[in-house]
């Protein structure tokens, strides 16, 4: 069947009626609990199917919202949170822009792919339509950018040209559908088949919804190209409002770094590089400090004349290598050390360290009592910690033990 929608991509409100309504589930695209609903058939929609790698749309069904249109054989199938009436006739309205977007989107990928294999020979072998770009598989290993700016360039002449946009259909038998470009109808296809003639330049066959003239693409961006599967090559890209969007949200982040930066947007990527810099020295610096702060740290302690059997420590700043370094200088033959470092409220690192025995027994509990992960050898143990805030309750357990240990202590 060829819906409303595939005959007339700019209607916006439709009325019809409610031939099916059954209860049903839908699973969240992002995953989570199923959402308990009921999936609607309609003599006819304007709410487009997902298919042909273009989204579904979104719409209300009176004031009932659809949250998915898919296609079954002949049918499609709206999903909604509220039961209707078989019969009943319903006022279909469509999310506009949403629907705009995919056309702009797909009718763009047409171009793309129609102007990159006469070019260059370049064949398409799929596509997909995402929430914030769009990417083209070619057949192709490699793609230049001096071949990416000339498709740009291309297919952008074509846009200003006006070059109009028709749909037609086609009985699936008519000898007419074997020279059009295709990469083959459904298997549960049924009816006639629709043909996207954008003129002179392309003819495929196609499910989805799509602009009636190139110069409502606006404006194509292609941002480059990616590494594809095997052999092939993704060609990303944007059309039309998501250009100018892409663009807006430019201009503001530019906006900002020219206030962080006190210099023009000329000037921001040295900037960039100068402060990475000076990033990467003073974290140099840092560490060679915390190094030296480790070792003072340790000869403190042992200057002591009777050190204790448990030494802990507690800082905010540094990490592996600086609780090692202190276990080394102070030596773990007879002293237990529990270090830690980060955030007291957040996760940060810890380090048992000590006589072997007591490190194989103590570790795993220390670790479950942080509430993380850790490995240890030949008297250490090491890992993440997920609550920094229960190291007074790890004190208490190595207190107790070294108790136990030395009852006379």
């Amino acid at each position: 069947m060829v819906f409303r929608c595939q005959r007339d991509s700019w209607a916006r409100q439709f009325t019809t009626r409610v031939v099916s309504c059954r209860a049903a589930e839908l699973r969240p695209e992002g995953g989570g609990e199923p959402v308990r609903g009921f999936q609607v058939v309609l003599e006819d929609t304007i709410l487009f199917p997902e298919g042909g790698g273009q989204p579904d749309d979104r719409g209300l069904i009176g004031d009932v919202p659809v949250l998915r249109v898919t296609r079954r054989g002949p049918e499609a199938v709206h999903f909604v949170p509220a039961a209707l009436e078989p019969g009943a006739e319903v006022l279909l309205s469509l999310d506009w822009e949403r629907r705009f977007d995919h056309m702009q989107q797909h009718s763009g990928q047409h171009l793309i792919s129609a102007v990159a294999e006469q070019m260059f020979g370049f064949k398409t072998t799929s596509w997909e339509l995402g929430r914030q770009r769009s990417v083209i598989e070619l057949d192709t290993p490699l793609v230049t950018a001096e071949q990416v700016q000339a498709l740009e360039e291309s297919v952008n002449e074509k846009i200003r040209d006006r070059v109009p946009v028709t749909v037609r259909e086609l009985a699936a038998d008519d000898p007419e559908v074997e020279t059009v470009r295709s990469r083959g109808l459904p298997d549960d296809h049924a009816g006639p088949v629709r043909v996207v003639d954008i003129k002179g330049i392309d003819s495929n066959l196609c499910c989805g919804t799509h602009v009636s003239n190139l110069s409502d693409l606006q404006v194509i961006k292609l941002l480059g190209v990616e590494k594809g599967k095997k052999n092939k090559t993704n060609l990303v890209f944007l059309v039309g409002n998501r250009v100018l969007k892409s663009i807006e949200q430019s201009h503001s982040t530019e906006k900002a770094l020219t206030s962080l930066l006190k210099n023009g947007p000329g000037e921001h990527v040295e900037a960039v590089k100068r402060l990475q810099s000076s990033v990467k020295l003073l974290q140099k610096n840092n560490l060679n400090l915390l190094r030296d702060i480790a070792v003072l740290i340790a000869r403190e302690f042992k200057s002591k004349p009777a050190p204790k059997q448990l030494f802990v420590l507690h800082r905010k700043e540094g990490d592996s290598e600086f609780m090692n370094i202190i276990a080394n200088e102070i030596g773990t033959e007879e002293t237990l050390l529990f270090l830690t470092v980060g955030d007291e409220k957040e996760a940060g690192l810890f380090l048992l360290a000590g006589p072997v025995e007591a490190v194989e027994n103590l570790g795993p509990r220390v670790a479950e009592l942080l509430g993380g992960k850790g490995a240890g050898k030949r008297g250490r143990f090491q890992g993440k910690a997920a609550k920094m805030s229960r190291r007074g309750e790890v004190q208490a357990l190595l207190q107790e033990f070294i108790s136990h240990q030395n009852p006379g202590a």
